[in-house]
């Protein structure tokens, strides 16, 4: 039975890279950018005025001057006009050229405007003010956004800014989902006493929904040969498999037999951890990757978390893990010698930290529970007791 870190270092070995593809700007929010975007002029393109009011060479101001006539106005989206008299101004509006033959902005608060002659009503005024310089976010052919970055409005501004239509981004894998057991039924069936409706499938799905990939799910009862058959034809026809139930040691639990007949290769099996130990991991050599995850719904939640979404980030060139903490808000006894996944719910204190206040549950079971919480901080095994106060790894699924 292997460690976290031993668990997590033969997961993340086994990544895999598939691909690129094209794909419309607006359908690329969420997405893994595959491409540098580079800026195709300077940012901003031109002297721009950052205030609604008269643009005046500096100069004359300096040398005393307190009324401009104004010459005429300077719009946003104008072409550049050029100020004919030194000693005069130009109306500009926020967004605008500064014009030629200018320096230099005053915004209306600060004159009063009588008979076409603009009368500065203040003494302190700096060359340049309230202009944002061509060229001072970034140079033309200037790298803006490295690729490897989950585009966000952010990117999606700059793509649009620089006519980018179409963006490069990573391809996504083809998933699917399987639940294992004689005791799910779907949704949308009335379950008889011995019955419960799927729920796993839907959690894992949603966990996954926010890189934008289409799963499909499948549900198989507790019959080898079935299990054998389907699981073969999903193996060829998706990337990776993410199983739910049916890996532990009963006597009905023949997800590891099925893929040992079928030629999957076992890189671990159990895991130190609680809950979630019968995690099982392997690949197809040059293909299909699968997760064959615990039943029980936490359990099912804690694979999805710790294992699956980091080696899907690592597959998409992104950070494995996001490195998140958060502060024990009380003492926590746990004897087992194994690393334990403790359901917390978060809150900021006046200081900033985030703190992790324990949600007493009903085990790896108690699906009801995990509303209560938001994640689990990871506590290490070879300990018993965990202070209030300690920081530890938290892994989120809000």
């Amino acid at each position: 039975m292997l460690t976290i870190q031993s668990a997590t270092d033969i997961v993340l070995r086994n990544t895999f890279d598939f691909g690129t593809e094209t794909i419309p700007l607006v359908e690329s929010i969420g997405r893994v950018l595959a491409e540098p975007l580079i800026a195709d002029r300077d940012f901003p393109p031109f002297d721009r005025v950052t205030m609604d009011g008269i643009s005046i060479c500096y100069n004359a101001f300096a040398n005393g001057q307190r009324d401009f006539l104004i010459e005429g106005l300077q719009a946003a989206g104008a072409a550049q006009l050029t100020l004919k008299n030194s000693k005069n101004c130009l109306e500009v509006m926020t967004g605008a050229m500064l014009p030629q033959g200018t320096d230099t902005v005053i915004r209306y608060e600060d004159v009063m405007i009588e008979n076409g002659v603009a009368k500065v009503q203040i003494e302190e005024v700096t060359r340049g003010q309230n202009l944002h310089r061509k060229g001072s976010d970034r140079k033309q052919k200037e790298v803006i956004v490295q690729p490897n970055k989950i585009i966000s409005v952010a990117e999606i501004g700059v793509a649009a800014t620089i006519g980018k239509a179409q963006l490069l981004v990573k391809r996504l894998p083809k998933v699917v989902i399987i639940s294992t057991g004689d005791e799910i039924i779907n949704v949308e069936e009335i379950p008889l006493a011995h019955q419960i409706r799927t729920s796993n499938s839907f959690v894992i799905q949603s966990l996954l929904s926010k890189w934008k990939m289409e799963v499909k799910q499948v549900h198989l009862s507790d019959n080898k040969e079935l299990i054998i058959k389907e699981l073969k034809t999903c193996l060829k026809e998706f990337n990776v498999l993410i199983l739910s139930g049916g890996v532990s040691e009963g006597k009905l639990d023949y997800v590891p037999e099925a893929l040992a007949t079928l030629g999957v290769e076992k890189l671990f099996h159990k895991v130190q951890q609680r809950p979630g130990k019968p995690l099982w991991f392997g690949k197809v050599p040059g293909g299909a990757t699968v997760f064959a995850l615990p039943g029980n719904p936490v359990s099912a939640l804690v694979g999805a978390v710790r294992y699956v979404e980091p080696w899907l980030r690592k597959c998409l060139g992104l950070e494995a893990v996001e490195e998140n903490f958060a502060v024990l808000t009380e003492e926590v006894l746990f004897k087992p010698n194994l690393t334990y996944f403790l359901q917390v719910q978060l809150r900021t204190d006046e200081n900033g930290r985030m703190l992790g206040k324990p949600v007493a549950g009903g085990g790896s079971g108690d699906l009801a529970n995990l509303v209560e919480a938001d994640g689990f901080l990871e506590l290490p095994m070879g300990r018993e007791v965990f202070e209030k106060g300690e920081v530890f790894r938290f892994w989120g699924y809000r």
